[in-house]
């Protein structure tokens, strides 16, 4: 049962290298992630 703890607490430290390092290295190989910028506007009423 230990075994099995020890494998899965180093397969999730890999797997957070892994998704910190695809967010550092990700946008030299094409991946974008940045958010669709879009402009909003609403009307805010001040006199009620």
């Amino acid at each position: 049962m230990g075994r099995i703890i020890k494998w899965l607490f180093y397969l999730g430290v890999l797997g957070a290298l892994g998704l910190v390092a695809y967010a550092y290295v990700g946008p030299f190989f094409g991946a974008d992630f940045s958010p669709a910028q879009t402009e909003i506007r609403q009307q805010v009423d001040l006199n009620d």
